[in-house]
């Protein structure tokens, strides 16, 4: 008889929860509400709040409208989007993940200590990804990305370097690149690096990874557009060949699994507990045929 469990360190991050918590509360009195953007990389959880009256918007969208509620998600946004909705006379739930603040703080702080000198200043994170975006405006978009380790080469080591991290970078990557950069400095050059990596993010990689070796087989739930369900996935990919990705329970097939089958059930930081319970259901449905 196959036995079905829920990883109960899957779901919604903090930062995830405040923002779908503060577009609830405002719906409950409000007919609608508008996002910028995405407010969760998880297709289905957005339609459930635009159910509710939520819709959700681009950048472009939204100069094009005046005097409305908009909700900037838990991703952040660089300055001139906040100037942006004063101007257009728009009302604000700033929804942006605590986290997020505080490195969108120190990166300004330190862009503003350093803007005249000739030191670089490197964000580590997904080019185009909403808060690498947001963190780039706190550098008047001067601040050097780097996506990934050979991205390096991108970099002056004649010259001093600090170093940020976006807050859902994997440790192990961003330990590495630290390492490689202090390899790499001319001698007598400064380095200077900030862990700002947020740890409730960064610990589910070892906890998905001993979840998934624990099971036949693996049902990971996720949005396509999230990148750390993909970063997730891969890990428990690793471990675990049965491993499928799916974004919900009409993605679940009776080939995945078998009635003695050990089936674990998991997903991302932006996947709702609620779907996974239903992806549960899906699979005691289909066992039961």
């Amino acid at each position: 008889m196959a036995i079905i469990e829920i990883d109960t360190h899957s779901g919604f991050c903090l930062g995830v929860v405040n923002a779908i918590k503060k577009a609830e509360d405002f719906l409950d009195g409000h007919d609608s509400l508008y996002s910028l953007g995405d407010i969760v990389h998880n297709n289905k959880e957005v339609e459930r709040l635009e159910s509710k009256g939520m819709k959700t918007i681009t950048r472009k969208q939204m100069l094009e409208m005046h005097h409305t509620d908009i909700l900037f998600r838990a991703h952040g946004e660089p300055p001139i989007t906040y100037e942006k909705a004063k101007e257009l006379g728009m009302r604000l739930i700033d929804a942006t993940c605590p986290v997020v603040l505080s490195l969108q703080a120190k990166v300004r702080v330190k862009y503003k200590k350093l803007k005249d000198t000739d030191t670089q200043l490197v964000l580590f994170g997904k080019k185009g990804h909403a808060e690498v975006i947001g963190l780039l405006g706190q550098t008047e978009n001067k601040a050097i990305v780097l996506e990934k380790l050979s991205d390096a080469s991108l970099l002056d080591f004649s010259k001093p370097i600090v170093l940020f991290s976006q807050t859902t970078k994997s440790l192990e990557e961003f330990q590495a690149l630290v390492s490689l950069l202090r390899a790499s400095m001319n001698p007598g050059v400064s380095f200077e690096y900030h862990d700002t990596i947020c740890r409730q993010v960064a610990n589910r990689m070892p906890l998905i990874r001993n979840f998934s070796k624990k099971h036949d087989c693996i049902l990971f739930v996720s949005g396509a557009k999230s990148s750390n369900g993909k970063a997730l996935f891969e890990a428990c990919h690793s471990e675990n060949t049965r491993t499928f990705f799916i974004t919900g329970p009409n993605d679940v097939l009776p080939s995945m699994f078998s009635e003695s089958d050990r089936i674990g059930i998991c997903g991302a930081t932006s996947t709702p507990v609620w779907l996974m319970e239903d992806v549960k259901k899906q699979v005691e449905k289909l066992l039961s045929v």
